[in-house]
Parts: C-alpha cells; sequence; structure tokens
C-alpha cells in the first residue's frame, strides 16, 4: 500500500468510525467493496429463492383472502432482491454475472430455504420465525455504513413486518381449531425451530466475516448476539398462543437477563450450505426452469433496452407535504415519465409517498469524505451562528 492510499484508508476507517454513510462514488478499500458484494448479493439471492417454498401454496391457502396475502408476500420477496441487487450494482458489479453464479450454484444464499415447505401451517412458521429472524438480522442493517445498502434494508424492514404478522396470525388462527390444527402448527414449529437460529450464521468464534464487518460498521452485532435476540423474543410468542419450544434444555437464566437454550447442529448447517440439504437441488432446478422460462422476456427486455440504451435514475420520495424528498434508491429507465413510473410501483407500492423526483445518475456531483475537512471544518469556527451559543437569563422564556 502506498503513501496515498494508506492516507486514504485512514481518512476512511475515520469516517466510517464516526458512523457517516460511504456512497458509492466515495473512495473505498478493495476488500469492503468485495466484502459489500459478497454479502448484498447473497442476501438478493435469499429474497429470490425464498420466494419458492411459499409460491408452491399460494394456490392452496385456505381462503381467498389468504391467498391474496401470500401472493403480496411473494410479491414483496421478488421486490427486495430487486433492492439488493440495485444496490449491488452501485458498487460495480453487473446484475447478471450476479444471476449466473446463484443459477450455477457458484453463489451462496440462506441455508433456511433448503428446507420443505410440507403443510400450510409452515407457511405460518416461515413468516413468523424465517421473516423474524430476518428482521432481527437487516434492521441493523438499516444503519450500515454503506448508504445505497442502509436505503434498501429500511424499506425492506417496514414489508417484513407485515410478512412476519401474517405467519404469526396463521400460527394463532391454528392453534385455536382442531387438535389436528394445533398438532400441525407444532410440527411446523418443532421443523423449522433450529434451522431458524441457524439463519444467523456460525457462532462468533466460527465466523469468519463478522469482526471486520463490524469494525466497518457494516454489522452491528454478532451472530450471537443477534441469536439470542431472536430466542429471548420467540420464546414468549409461542407461550402466548399454546405452542411448546422443541428444546429441553431451554429455560430463563437470571443472571444473564436471558434464555439458555441447547446446542446447534452444526454439522447439519455446514452439510446444507455444502449443498446437501433437503431441497438443494430442488431450489437450484427450479430457479433454473424459471430463468430459462422467462428468457424471452429477458430477450424482448433487451432488444429494446439497447435501442434506448436506458440510463440509470436516482429516486427521491417526499413522505408527506411540507417534508423534504429523501432517497430512495435507484433504478434503469428509457426517460423520466418511465423513472417516475417504475419509482411509484417499486417504492411506493404502500402509499410512502406523494412527490417522487428522479435525477440521471451521471447528473450527480457528490462530495469526497476526503475533502470534508476543507468543505465543512470551517462551520466549527463559527459557533456564534448557533443561537445556544448566546446564554439568556433563566428567566427570559420562549426566545
Amino acid at each position: 500500500m502506498n503513501v496515498t492510499q494508506e492516507h486514504l484508508r485512514e481518512e476512511f476507517d475515520a469516517y466510517v468510525a464516526a458512523d457517516k454513510k460511504i456512497e458509492p462514488k466515495d473512495w473505498m478499500p478493495d476488500a469492503y467493496r468485495k466484502t459489500l458484494i459478497r454479502q448484498i448479493s447473497q442476501h438478493a439471492h435469499s429474497e429470490i429463492v425464498g420466494m419458492l417454498p411459499e409460491g408452491k401454496w399460494i394456490t392452496r391457502a385456505p381462503s381467498l383472502q389468504r391467498k391474496a396475502i401470500l401472493l403480496a408476500k411473494v410479491q414483496d420477496e421478488a421486490g427486495h432482491g430487486l433492492y439488493l441487487y440495485s444496490a449491488a450494482e452501485t458498487l460495480g458489479v453487473e446484475r447478471a454475472d450476479l444471476v449466473d453464479d446463484l443459477l450455477s450454484g457458484k453463489a451462496k444464499y440462506s441455508s433456511i430455504f433448503n428446507y420443505p415447505s410440507l403443510t400450510w401451517a409452515d407457511i405460518g412458521a416461515i413468516g413468523w420465525l424465517v421473516d423474524g429472524a430476518a428482521i432481527m438480522n437487516q434492521v441493523p442493517l438499516c444503519r450500515c455504513s454503506y448508504g445505497p445498502y442502509a436505503r434498501a434494508m429500511t424499506r425492506v424492514c417496514k414489508e417484513e413486518s407485515f410478512h412476519q404478522r401474517q405467519g404469526y396470525s396463521i400460527m394463532m388462527q391454528l392453534m385455536k381449531g382442531t387438535d389436528a390444527q394445533k398438532e400441525m402448527a407444532q410440527d411446523a414449529l418443532n421443523r423449522w425451530w433450529w434451522p431458524s437460529l441457524m439463519m444467523f450464521g456460525p457462532s462468533d468464534g466460527e465466523s469468519t466475516h463478522s469482526s471486520q464487518n463490524m469494525k466497518w460498521n457494516i454489522k452491528r452485532f454478532s451472530n450471537d448476539e443477534l441469536r439470542q435476540r431472536m430466542v429471548d423474543m420467540t420464546v414468549p410468542q409461542a407461550e402466548c398462543i399454546g405452542l411448546k419450544m422443541p428444546d429441553p434444555d431451554l429455560k430463563w437464566n437470571d443472571e444473564k437477563g436471558g434464555h439458555d437454550f441447547g446446542e446447534i447442529d452444526w454439522t447439519e448447517f455446514y452439510d446444507v450450505i455444502a449443498g446437501n440439504g433437503i431441497c438443494n437441488k430442488e431450489r437450484l432446478e427450479d430457479r433454473n426452469k424459471a430463468h430459462d422460462d422467462g428468457a424471452w422476456v429477458r430477450d424482448a427486455a433487451v432488444a429494446y433496452s439497447e435501442k434506448r440504451n436506458w440510463p440509470l435514475w436516482e429516486v427521491f420520495v417526499r413522505s408527506r407535504q411540507g417534508l423534504g424528498h429523501k432517497h430512495v434508491g435507484s433504478l434503469h429507465a428509457s426517460d423520466a415519465e418511465m423513472a417516475i413510473g417504475n419509482a411509484r410501483d417499486v417504492y411506493t407500492r404502500r402509499q410512502e409517498g406523494v412527490s417522487i423526483w428522479v435525477v440521471p445518475a451521471e447528473s450527480i456531483s457528490a462530495s469526497s469524505p476526503s475533502d470534508s475537512e476543507a468543505l465543512f471544518d470551517p462551520a466549527n469556527d463559527k459557533v456564534y451562528r448557533h443561537p445556544t451559543f448566546f446564554v439568556l437569563p433563566d428567566e427570559v422564556n420562549h426566545m
């Protein structure tokens, strides 16, 4: 590392340590960029593959309303994949290459989706436990040091809350039903509980990336910390509706203020990651079939985009009147009109905004962290610009 790179690295570390956001045009270490590409792409893959266990139950859901709810949930997962692939693209990778890695089996995705959804209760367990674990993992990512990832996660987490609640409501309804329905719910909990705890990754002592990711503020809490929170959150939820946790070693520990729980079967965890899970082969086959079946749509879109050379647009949304527009993400579109229409569909599905701005990404000029001292520090010498600089008597109010 030469002197210039070493200086940039020091500035980068200080900038991140100050809890500031890194943006796509900012300088960043290669290792930071590679780590983000790996994590964001795996996250995107997990959202896409995560549609498969639930998609097969859309036509078999027990009521029209449940069909509509599950369809909306699966649609959300596709949208999450879109947000995350877009965030990954800001790091200089091509989405097509990321998808190819998924289809070939080279790329990893969350091991939880290599388990089968055998009954309707499994859909409840997936929403309650899997999306619950996802929220536990993802809420801290809203404060991730990389801006596009943090903003994508803010939107994802809002929608995951709907996913978790609909799952728990399924389990709640089943536990109010017949003995057979109660057994179905208990069986689903028994099968999904331990894989849900595995979603947080290896124990801290075995985790390869956690330490560095926490130094970079990509990650805020360790795997074991998040896993403990998941256990402590879920146990009372299960007890509330009459479900029994499938862990004979589970007990409350007053000293640590949390539950002690049994040992996870890490052999199973690593076996699934290695591609030997119950549904690993099925999931890849289904994704490849869907990709092949949709080739004509992609070909048509590519042919059209080559004629138009669609640019990248940055999207800003005003949540309500009187507030400023905030950056929410980016997308490709042929022109401003299409960009606004696509932004409405992608970023305001739940009436999150009253106004949309779209700006060509190439038209945006950004300051660099290396310029922060010259640009912003002089303001620190003018503290008299702040009203609190002037001390007033306690008797003077409303000034």
